[in-house]
């Protein structure tokens, strides 16, 4: 048998009524009453905003949680600090903050992205789980203290400028721990390729038409620049990203907060974090832009072009096997059809270009989100955070994914590259310092149309003797860089 359990003025009290079995108790906010479940720690509020937007299944970010806490107990540093806090009062929530870092509590954040575009519910189901966690630890202890969600955990804070503070940290900690380890991870794999191919000599395209050659580890080299281009833009987005709202308070005049607030728990996130984290000077920009997140998520947009690019090159590259142009082996990852046996797909490129979309359509949703700042605040905070978490990560997983199932085992098919190289009516262009533009291009259409090779179709036309050609047209020459 279940006992009732209330939560008066912040603290919980148990029935002695045996006759009563319920699996709820009751708690209060400024609303009135709500039914919250037994074995859950958020609140009131949490729970009328669970009630009151039963829409999607897309959950607050897990990194967003994270990012809240961190900045949680910083403030709760701070403000003992500054004498503002019972310094047993900090420490509870910052044993609660710990146990979300952890992972511990998890299941108590239920609360999906589609509701209050401030975030302000999210803000407060941290605050109510910290109070609960943190007064449970405070009993402990033996303390006589309690923990309020608001007037403590919440002190010297506002919604505000906690969830641009949390949205700032968690992109900083995904960019810098996730997507460019995963950016290193790729662009070193093809470095090597690039490295080991760069005496295979095989013909160019442009516009997928015949070009002059190019070596195989050229093709790559550019892979591996564009990821080095793309590496550099993302961290110096992230800069910027360092730059937080904390402090700010409710419209950015910092009311509520002592003045030396703001600095003080930026120093306390960069001190848990190990990044270097700011006050922003102007907190009305913070508050109410994302110009800085806009920016960001442009690099990984750029990334993703990038990266669409790759993809698409590979598979066709490894196209046919017989009937495509199936200059490289990629590995087999899995049968390609359910009735055509034998089948094989570039299923990792088909993965990655998938992501891209993905990405390129995330930056549309925040670039509208991040342009609806309404005077002091823009209401569009948590669709903006689920969309470049989502970018960051998926990102991140596709790439490790490609360069682990299909980059690594990527392999040059000589026969089919020589093939195309002697086949090809491009080698030409080697002899126009020679002969000129117009005659040479007389040598290409003749050996088009009657299906000749170069050679004899320029000994043909006399424009050029079997020695002279082989002098002029050396493929292996044609791919130096100046």
């Amino acid at each position: 048998m279940r006992n009732l359990c209330y939560n008066i003025g912040g603290e919980y009290h148990l029935s002695n009524r045996e006759e009563i079995v319920m699996d709820y108790r009751i708690e209060r906010d400024t609303l009135g009453e709500v039914k919250v479940p037994a074995d859950k720690f958020w609140g009131a509020q949490t729970q009328r905003s669970k009630q009151n937007f039963p829409i999607g299944n897309e959950l607050m970010p897990k990194e967003i949680i994270q990012a809240f806490a961190i900045t949680k107990k910083a403030a709760a540093i701070v403000n003992a600090d500054l004498g503002l806090l019972e310094k047993q009062k900090a420490e509870a929530i910052s044993y609660a903050a710990e146990q979300v870092l952890e992972g511990k509590l998890d299941d108590h954040f239920p609360l999906v992205v589609w509701q209050t575009g401030s975030g302000t519910q999210s803000n407060m189901n941290v605050n109510e789980v910290l109070a609960y966690v943190g007064n449970e630890w405070l009993k402990e202890q033996g303390s006589d203290l309690v923990l309020h969600p608001n007037d403590d955990v919440n002190k010297s804070q506002s919604s505000n400028d906690t969830y641009p503070t949390a949205l700032h940290v968690a992109e900083v900690l995904k960019l810098e721990d996730t997507v460019l380890p995963a950016v290193d991870v790729l662009k070193k794999s093809i470095q090597q390729k690039a490295e080991a191919f760069k005496d295979i000599v095989k013909i160019g395209r442009t516009h997928l038409q015949d070009a002059t050659p190019i070596t195989l580890g050229q093709e790559m080299s550019g892979w591996h620049r564009m990821l080095e281009k793309t590496e550099k833009m993302i961290t110096e987005s992230a800069d910027h990203l360092k730059d937080l709202a904390i402090g700010g308070t409710a419209v950015g005049t910092g009311l509520n907060a002592h003045p030396e607030y703001a600095e003080r728990v930026c120093a306390e996130i960069s001190k848990i974090t190990g990044k270097e984290f700011r006050s922003e000077p102007v907190k009305f920009h913070s508050l109410t832009s994302y110009d800085e997140t806009v920016y960001a998520h442009g690099a990984l947009k750029a990334l993703a072009a990038d990266l669409m690019k790759i993809a698409n090159d590979v598979r066709w590259l490894a196209s046919g096997p017989r009937s495509g142009l199936g200059e490289i082996i990629i590995p087999a990852n899995e049968p390609g059809s359910s009735i055509m046996p034998g089948k094989v797909n570039p299923t990792q490129s088909e993965q990655m270009t998938m992501v891209v979309t993905q990405v390129v359509g995330n930056d549309a949703t925040i670039a509208f989100a991040a342009s609806q700042g309404n005077f002091e605040l823009n209401v569009f905070k948590p669709v903006i955070a689920y969309n470049f978490l989502q970018s960051a990560q998926l990102l991140a997983d596709s790439m490790l994914s490609f360069e682990e199932r299909c980059v690594r085992g990527i392999e040059p098919n000589q026969e089919k590259i020589d093939k195309f190289l002697r086949d090809s009516l491009m080698l030409v262009t080697a002899l126009n310092p020679h002969i000129g533009y117009e005659n040479a291009a007389k040598i290409a259409k003749k050996a088009y149309e009657e299906n000749t090779t170069l050679k004899e179709a320029a000994v043909a036309l006399d424009l050029l003797t079997e020695e002279e050609f082989d002098k002029y047209v050396v493929p292996e020459d044609m791919t130096s860089t100046l």
